[in-house]
């Protein structure tokens, strides 16, 4: 292995600490310097990592830092991407890879200008948990894929959050949040998507802070909080999918894939492991022993593996990827706004799978 990708952070909130705790451990990877708005946290956060603080403008353009991880709020994600991008920085984000469709566009076109590589969360896909299901999958343990279902059902962030504003503004909501985990697994279990029927409702106003400093304060809730739609894939294969802010709790499987001769159970793809279970045609469900992904696999994964990529080889985590996504997700809001399907423009590869295998 040649040096570790020199990694800048903007933006220190609470996901954060995730990938700090992953960093720790990867050697592909060596974090150099981070930077937030609030200075103060950013120099605590540098102090304890042994890092630099800088301004984002300062990290963004400074010669030590090779690729920007960019963990802002959504809002900010296209901003910073096209200043690291203009400094020649690889970039890799957390979902969705912009706020706007167009935003994203951009983003995909400055760094395929730029030479520079562009990559995007989520990596849960890359743990052994999805890879394990893709590989019962491309091994036809299920027969010919038919059908799939996504359920995410859950009361709303706020009750546990201590700022959850943004997940109630334009580029939040159940389905730009959350449905990044499970449209990247569906595309990775089952291909892209080429069209979407959907629709949507929005059954509260405002919505109350449950916990921390702000607790009690009301919010404005700007987007749809319960969206559901019907996937196509290139494939041929339907996948259903529901998206919630809405409900209380759900006893349903978050992913489930349906073949001519078996249905598989994928664990939760807002986690990188968990238990496969397949059921083939006569017999009786049985959990599979990981055979794919990487092991221990935590946030962060992505970027060690971007960086590990040879030059001229999409990394697993990529930014077309991403945008195939959240066009996959803006479409389907579309399509929930007009009450028409609606195609979907992009396409991507199939991420290459992972061997069973540590985090590089």
């Amino acid at each position: 292995m040649g040096q570790p990708l020199r990694v800048g952070i903007v933006g220190l909130g609470a996901i954060s600490g995730q990938y700090l705790s992953t960093f720790e451990r990867l050697g592909a990877v060596r974090l150099v310097a981070v930077a937030d708005l609030d200075t103060a946290r950013a120099e605590s956060v540098a102090a304890e990592q042994g890092v630099r603080a800088l301004t984002v403008d300062e990290l963004t353009s400074d010669p030590e830092v090779d690729l920007v991880l960019n963990l802002t709020t959504p809002a900010a994600h296209a901003e910073i991407a096209l200043k690291a991008i203009t400094a020649g920085k690889d970039v890799y984000g957390e979902k969705p890879l912009a706020a706007t469709l167009e935003d994203a566009r951009t983003v995909i076109k400055a760094g395929s200008a730029a030479g520079v590589r562009v990559g995007c969360a989520p990596d849960t896909v890359l743990g052994t948990g999805v890879q394990t299901a893709r590989k019962a999958i491309d091994d036809g343990a299920i027969g010919k894929p038919v059908a799939a279902t996504a359920t995410m059902m859950t009361p709303g962030h706020e009750r546990w959050h201590p700022n959850p504003d943004f997940y109630y503004q334009p580029g939040g909501g159940p389905l730009l949040d959350m449905g990044p985990y499970y449209v990247t697994t569906l595309v990775t279990l089952l291909g892209p998507v080429v069209s979407v029927v959907g629709a949507a409702s929005h059954t509260r106003a405002t919505r109350a802070i449950g916990s921390g400093p702000r607790e009690g304060t009301v919010i404005p809730v700007e987007v749809d909080t319960h969206v559901t739609g019907v996937l196509r894939h290139e494939s041929g294969v339907l996948s259903t999918l529901v998206m919630s802010f809405d409900s209380v709790a759900t006893r349903a499987s978050e992913i489930e894939v349906h073949g001519q001769t078996g249905s598989l159970v994928v664990p939760d793809p807002n986690q990188f492991d968990g238990d496969v279970q397949l059921h083939e045609l006569g017999g009786a469900w049985r959990t599979l022993p990981p055979s794919a992904g990487y092991r221990d696999a935590a946030r962060g994964c992505g970027v060690a593996d971007l960086a590990t990529t040879p030059p001229g080889v999409p990394a697993r985590a990529n930014g077309d990827i991403a945008y195939h996504v959240l066009d996959v997700m803006t479409a389907l809001l579309a399509s929930a706004d007009s009450g028409t399907l609606v195609t979907v423009e992009s396409t991507c590869e199939r991420p290459a799978a992972v061997p069973l295998s540590d985090a590089p």
